[in-house]
């Protein structure tokens, strides 16, 4: 999952202000005591970012894989 990848499934799951707000503050408890912003900043994997966000919120399985976005023309 690139960065880019990861802001949209974000913004598409929890809205764009929502999203920073976890982001900025949530502490998934995966990175110790970081928050995902600052595990992305440490180089933690994007992916498992996101789904350790996923988890603490309760995204249902289903939507985890992210929306679906048509490519690029």
């Amino acid at each position: 999952m690139k960065l880019s990848e990861f802001w949209a499934a974000m913004d598409h799951e929890f809205g764009t202000a929502y999203a920073r707000h976890l982001v900025r503050n949530l502490v998934p408890g995966d990175f110790g005591d970081l928050t995902a912003g600052q595990a992305l900043e440490a180089g933690a994997d994007v992916r498992t970012v996101w789904l350790a966000i996923c988890r603490e919120q309760d995204v249902p399985e289903a939507r985890r894989l992210g929306p679906d976005i048509p490519p690029a023309p």
